[in-house]
């Protein structure tokens, strides 16, 4: 009864269980992205993977991107308006303030030249835009806002040790993983 106790985690809080050896496998495999991608063995980007070891993991656990928290906002227009707001904030502080301010400290100004073959063509630009979207703005929420965090949160639930703490609205999108 006790190892049966031990080999099952209760998986975000949901009343679901998957078993311990799951949850090993699964950080074993996001460990071994992690240093594949330091040694350069990655091709592009680790977020297709790990999405894939996401999705791979909700079906064996009879979940859905629905049931860790992938939902629409309630409010869209407030929370698109602060989307807008909070991204311009961003890129005027960058523009305005931190960029200055490391031109300063380095001496030199950043080094674009990776970007002059998007330098007066617009459609190298808009797919690189289309890319870049998808890969860092949603992939990169759904992978680790919506399926690590969760999955962390689940295997270290009760402690402390999940994130430095519970998972609240300042560490996920709050227009694609509400805090439940």
């Amino acid at each position: 009864m006790e190892r049966m106790e031990e080999e099952e985690i209760v998986a975000g809080g949901n009343g679901r269980h998957d078993s311990l050896w799951l949850v090993v496998a699964e950080f074993a495999i996001v460990a071994a992205l992690f240093v594949a991608d330091v040694y350069h063995h990655i091709f592009f980007s680790k977020t297709p993977y790990l999405f894939l070891l996401g999705w791979v993991s909700l079906r064996l656990r009879g979940m859905r991107w629905k049931d860790i928290g992938f939902a629409r906002p309630a409010a869209r227009g407030t929370t698109l308006a602060i989307g807008v707001l909070s991204g311009l904030f961003i890129e005027g502080f960058e523009l305005f303030i931190s960029q200055p301010l490391l031109v300063r400290w380095m001496g030199k100004m950043p080094d674009l030249s990776d970007f002059t073959a998007v330098h007066g063509n617009l459609k190298l630009t808009l797919i690189y835009l289309l890319l870049t979207w998808t890969l860092a703005a949603f992939g990169e929420e759904l992978v680790y806002r919506g399926y690590l965090m969760n999955r962390v949160a689940g295997a270290f639930r009760g402690t402390r040790a999940a994130l430095g703490g519970k998972p609240g609205r300042d560490q996920r999108s709050l227009w694609m993983f509400p805090y439940r």
